[in-house]
C-alpha cells in the first residue's frame, strides 16, 4: 500500500499542482468524453429525440452521480488529512469504512431510484416522442449504480492518497470501451437510447474490475483485515460530516437544472429546447473541466497540507491554482463563442438547432470564468473539511439565482429559451463573495480528524 502514497507537503507548490491536475483533468475529460460519445452516436443515428431522451435520462443519472461524488469527498479529506499526519492505520480504516459504505449506499440507492424514475419523467415534463428512449436510458443506467459508486470510491481512495495518474487509466479503459460498444450497440445493432445506456454501465464495470485487480496485484490491499471494512461510529460520524453537504451541494445543483429542464420543456417546440439545453449541458461538462480538476488537486494537496499544519503552503495551492483555472478558463470562454455552431453540429446538423444552440451556448459561456473562482476556493474549503461552504455557495447560485432568474426571464419578460441561458450563464457571481469572506476568516485552518 505504502507505494500508493504520495507526500504532496513539500516540493514546489506549482508543480505538484500540475503533476496531480494534469491526469485528474484527463480523467475528468474522459468521462465526460464518453458520456458526450452517448449523445453524439445516439444523436447522429436516432435524431433529437434520441438526444432529447439521452439528455433528459443522463441529467438524473448526473445527479445520482454527483451525491455519490459528495460522499467520496468526505473519504478523500480525511485521508489526505491522515497522509499529511503519517497516520496510516487510520487511513487504512478510513478507506476500509468508505467501502462498506458505499456498497450499502448503492443497494438502496439502485432500489429507491429505479422505483422512481418513471415519475420523475413525468415531472420533468419529458417530451411523449421521447418519454420510451429517456425511461430505457435512466432504467439500465440506474440498474448499473454499484459500479459508478465503486469506481468513485476507488479514485476517492487513490486521489487523497496523492495519486492521480491510476484513475486516470482505469477511466481511460471506460471511455475506449463505452465508445466501441456505442458504436456496435447503438449503430450496428439499432438499439437506440437503450444500447448507449448499456455501454455506459458495462464499460464502468469493466473499469471496477479491472482496477481491483491492479490494486490486489500491486500490493494495496497488504496490512487490511476485516476490522477495517466494519463500519465506526467516528469514522462514519466523520464521513457523513465532511461528505454529507457534498453530496447535498451536487442534489442542490441537479435538482436547479433538472427544474430548468422542466421549465424547459414546458416552452413551445420544446423538443428543440431540450435538445438544445442538452447539447449545451454536455459542452458544459467538458468547458468546466480544467477548473474542477484544479479545484479537486487543490483538495488533496490542501489537505495533506493542513493535516500537517502546514497552513501557509495550503492558501498558496488555492491561488496558485486559481490563476491557472482562469487563465484555462478565459481560453475554453473564447473557443466557445467562436466556434459555437460548429459544437453544435457536432451532435445534429437541423438548422433549427443551431438558431436556437448558438446564442443559449454564448450566454452560458460567461459562467466559465465565474466558476474558476469559486471552484478553487471550494477546493481548500473542502480540504479543510468545510464542505458547507461549498454547499452554501452552489445553494446561493442555484436556488436564489439560476431558477428565480430563469423563470422571470422566461414567464415575465418573455424572453424564452434565451432566458435560461442568461440565468446560467450570471448564477455563480453572487458566490465568488461567500467565498473570499471564508478565505479571509482563517476558519479554514484546522484539521477535521483527530
Amino acid at each position: 500500500m505504502d507505494n500508493f502514497h504520495k507526500d504532496l507537503t513539500q516540493g514546489s507548490v506549482v508543480k505538484q499542482l500540475l503533476r496531480f491536475a494534469i491526469p485528474f483533468m484527463l480523467s475528468n475529460l474522459l468521462q465526460a468524453l464518453y458520456s458526450v460519445a452517448d449523445m453524439i452516436i445516439v444523436g447522429q443515428f436516432c435524431g433529437k429525440v434520441g438526444i432529447t431522451g439521452v439528455s433528459i435520462g443522463s441529467q438524473i443519472n448526473i445527479l445520482v452521480t454527483g451525491a455519490a461524488m459528495g460522499l467520496s469527498i468526505g473519504g478523500t479529506v480525511m485521508i489526505a488529512q491522515y497522509g499529511g499526519q503519517k497516520r496510516f492505520d487510520q487511513q487504512r480504516k478510513t478507506i476500509g469504512n468508505v467501502t462498506t459504505i458505499y456498497l450499502i449506499l448503492s443497494v438502496i440507492v439502485t432500489a429507491v431510484m429505479l422505483t422512481v424514475g418513471r415519475g420523475l419523467l413525468v415531472v420533468l415534463n419529458t417530451p411523449t416522442s421521447a418519454f420510451t428512449e429517456a425511461e430505457n436510458y435512466y432504467n439500465i443506467c440506474m440498474s448499473g449504480t454499484v459500479f459508478m459508486f465503486l469506481y468513485n470510491a476507488i479514485s476517492g481512495v487513490l486521489r487523497g492518497m496523492g495519486d492521480s495518474k491510476r484513475p486516470l487509466y482505469f477511466v481511460l479503459i471506460a471511455a475506449i470501451t463505452n465508445v466501441v460498444l456505442d458504436l456496435l450497440l447503438v449503430g450496428k445493432f439499432g438499439m437506440r437510447a437503450a444500447g448507449a445506456a448499456w455501454a455506459t454501465i458495462t464499460a464502468q464495470a469493466l473499469s471496477v474490475i479491472i482496477s481491483l485487480i491492479y490494486l490486489a496485484k500491486n500490493n494495496f490491499f497488504a496490512g487490511y483485515s476485516i476490522k477495517d471494512f466494519k463500519l465506526e461510529a467516528d469514522k462514519v460520524r466523520s464521513l457523513v460530516k465532511i461528505g454529507l453537504p457534498s453530496s447535498v451541494q451536487s442534489l442542490v445543483v441537479s435538482l436547479s437544472f433538472l427544474t430548468l429542464t422542466a421549465l424547459v420543456n414546458s416552452l413551445p417546440n420544446a423538443e428543440i429546447a431540450s435538445a438544445c439545453q442538452g447539447i449545451g449541458g454536455k459542452i458544459n461538462s467538458f468547458a468546466i473541466l480544467p477548473a474542477l480538476a484544479i479545484s479537486s488537486a487543490i483538495s488533496s494537496m490542501a489537505g495533506q497540507n493542513i493535516g500537517a499544519g502546514e497552513f501557509k503552503r495550503a492558501k498558496k495551492t488555492m491561488y496558485v491554482g486559481m490563476v491557472m483555472a482562469l487563465i484555462v478558463s478565459a481560453v475554453v470562454y473564447a473557443i466557445v463563442n467562436i466556434f459555437p455552431e460548429f459544437m453544435i453540429r457536432l451532435f445534429d446538423t437541423e438548422p433549427e438547432l443551431l438558431e436556437v444552440g448558438v446564442p443559449f451556448l454564448r450566454w452560458i459561456s460567461f459562467d466559465y470564468l465565474f466558476v474558476a473562482v469559486v471552484f478553487c476556493i471550494n477546493g481548500l474549503a473542502i480540504a479543510a473539511g468545510s464542505t458547507q461552504i461549498a454547499l452554501l455557495n452552489a445553494f446561493f447560485s442555484s436556488i436564489f439565482i439560476r431558477v428565480p432568474l430563469a423563470y422571470l426571464l422566461v414567464k415575465k419578460f418573455g424572453l424564452g429559451f434565451n432566458g435560461v441561458g442568461i440565468a446560467m450563464g450570471f448564477a455563480t457571481v453572487g458566490s465568488i463573495l461567500i467565498g473570499f469572506i471564508y478565505v479571509r476568516s482563517g476558519k479554514w485552518k484546522k484539521r477535521i480528524v483527530k
